[in-house]
């Protein structure tokens, strides 16, 4: 028998393992490109908050012409690691500063931030310096951050490397594990199967049968046991034949001995014989029938098969798909809760800031009043007093909004950083709860509803700050928007007390309270009843996976309608 040249498990293998090692370059490009562009929009986001902390004190600078100062500015915006280049220029486009790497710029004055790209990879953020006196606000100048792809590249190089790392490490062991199934599943048994049928013997077909050891009920047993049953119905076929050759011999030797007196038998002996014969040939027809039957039957169980390996390859890759959709989600609900806090901590800053920049400015106006009294020397006792009492009032009012503000940043501040950071730290419990309570106050302003905290003064625990700030958040949030639904004055107690090296954390508000269908699907997720009013059902998901996971606790929840919704939380201590 010849040999074959390409065998079909590795023309096989050869056309599954290249469609692979294509899908898997695909899709670690796009993963490279995917993180490529998520830091830089992170870097031109951290670009435009520098704006909110240099700009108030750069316009004063330019307002004053203080060019020393607003150089020195300049100077401290280019230590920021994500920052290669500064421009600042005044309302004439005349620059007072450009350090490091810059492109040129038109004279025209910048009205709105606006984020640029330029050649070799450079992009920058310009935004103007709006400075508002006596009601009226006047342009002095503006401002261009730069910043480059080699930024971008440091922050993403490990998971550059760690893509690819990962692409090669899978692409070797699903090449080393496919030659090894094609070769015990498909190679081996072939060969075995095509070396027995190669030694047919038509002389001795009993001896003929294939007797090859597979493990599994597949098409290669089935072609040895339709193959051993031919050579059955050929061995029958072959005592048949003998057996009616026999009786033909038989016949002729009585024909032979009777021949005078039996013509008219030796007549019917014949046409006896000419049926056996094309008996026969209708045997061998049938057995030329069942094998081509039984070829058609083995092709179409092989279409069959490949078929369902199609289909089980798409639907592991839709999985696949989901379940990526489905952690871009969680992130993003995390992401979006941590931007609701930044807006109202903004919103609360701005008015004791506000307040204090009208006093500054009063007091400003009747320092210039009092000196040109002085200078005229018209300057009285009674002036004076007047002077002294309005400049306490004003510096005590000064101190309680700057105070206030202080408070209000440092409380966001804190709890802002643990909800980004996954590091663990030891920290007072009682503490923490009051600082999440304090960056919530902006969701409680225009409600009246009251949190009450009960924890131990002195409970210190050792995890990541930022799961009790997401889980403390979710839960306060999630009753005020669906508990507490036209409900006016609602009360939220937490409570928290150590049992047997636990920490038991107990949730309660007086709200609408949940049915038991809703209840037992709370943890889904996308469970949500506010569907198609901004509801995302992914915050008791997310605080049921940080329960369990990050805490390595258990999270339970019990309601009835018009009762409220409790939760109570167990975690191990960890001091």
């Amino acid at each position: 028998m010849a040999t074959v040249k390409t065998g079909l498990s590795r023309k096989l293998l050869t056309r599954v393992l290249s469609v692979y090692f294509v899908l898997t370059l695909i899709v670690t490009i796009g993963q490279i490109f995917t993180e490529y562009l998520s830091t830089k929009n992170h870097i031109e986001s951290e670009l435009q908050t520098l704006k909110n902390t240099f700009s108030i004190s750069l316009t004063r600078a330019i307002w004053e012409l203080n060019t020393p100062q607003a150089i020195s500015i300049a100077e401290g915006l280019m230590e920021l690691p994500i920052v290669e280049g500064v421009q600042i220029r005044d309302e004439n486009g005349d620059y007072i500063a450009d350090l490091g790497l810059t492109i040129a710029q038109s004279r025209e004055p910048v009205d709105v931030g606006i984020m640029r790209d330029h050649s070799g990879g450079v992009f920058g953020y310009s935004f103007p310096l709006i400075f508002e006196f006596s009601g009226r606000a006047s342009n002095v100048g503006d401002v261009t951050l730069y910043s480059s792809f080699d930024i971008i590249f440091g922050r993403i190089e490990v998971g550059v490397f760690f893509l690819i790392g990962n692409a090669i490490v899978k692409t070797a062991f699903l090449v080393f594990l496919f030659m090894t199934a094609f070769r015990h599943m498909l190679s081996e048994p072939l060969g075995e199967i095509t070396d027995q049928m190669s030694a047919f013997d038509p002389e001795h077909p009993q001896d003929s049968k294939i007797a090859v050891t597979i493990e599994d009920d597949n098409e290669l047993r089935q072609l040895q046991y339709s193959y051993n049953q031919v050579i059955d119905d050929l061995i029958l076929s072959q005592e048949t034949l003998q057996g009616t050759q026999e009786k033909l011999r038989q016949a002729n030797k009585k024909l032979d001995d009777q021949n005078l007196i039996l013509e008219q038998e030796v007549a019917k002996k014949t046409a006896s014989l000419s049926q056996i014969m094309l008996d026969l040939e209708q045997q061998k027809d049938e057995l030329i029938a069942n094998q081509r039957e039984l070829r058609q039957e083995n092709e179409n169980r092989q279409y069959i098969e490949d078929e369902l390996r199609k289909r089980n390859a798409e639907l592991a890759k839709s999985m696949d798909t989901l379940n990526l959709a489905k952690n871009q989600l969680v992130e993003s609900e995390r992401m979006a809760s941590l931007g609701g806090l930044v807006a109202g901590i903004t919103h609360d800053v701005n008015t004791p800031i506000g307040v204090s920049v009208t006093a500054a400015s009063f007091m400003q106006d009747r320092i210039q009043h009092l000196q040109t009294a002085f200078e005229n020397k018209t300057l009285t006792a009674k002036s004076m007093t007047n002077f002294l009492d309005e400049a306490e009032q004003t510096t005590q009012l000064l101190i309680s909004n700057l105070n206030r503000a202080s408070d209000l940043i440092a409380s966001f501040k804190q709890v802002a950083v643990d909800q980004t950071s996954e590091a663990e730290r030891v920290f007072n419990l009682n503490n923490y709860l009051h600082e999440i309570l304090q960056s919530l106050q902006p969701s409680f302003k225009q409600t009246q509803h009251d949190v009450v905290i009960h924890c131990p003064e002195d409970l210190e625990i050792r995890c990541a700050p930022g799961v009790i700030a997401q889980i403390t958040t979710n839960m306060i949030m999630n009753s005020l928007v669906h508990g507490f639904d036209n409900i006016d004055n609602g009360e939220m107690a937490i409570t928290v007390t150590e049992e047997d090296e636990e920490i038991v954390f107990k949730y309660d508000d007086n709200g609408k309270g949940l049915n038991d269908n809703d209840l037992n699907r709370l943890f889904d997720a996308f469970f949500t009843t506010k569907r198609g009013q901004g509801g995302s059902g992914l915050g008791t998901h997310i605080m049921y996976n940080l329960v369990t996971q990050a805490l390595g606790g258990r999270i339970e929840a019990t309601s009835e309608p018009g009762k409220g919704l409790h939760y109570t939380v167990r975690f191990p201590k960890r001091s």
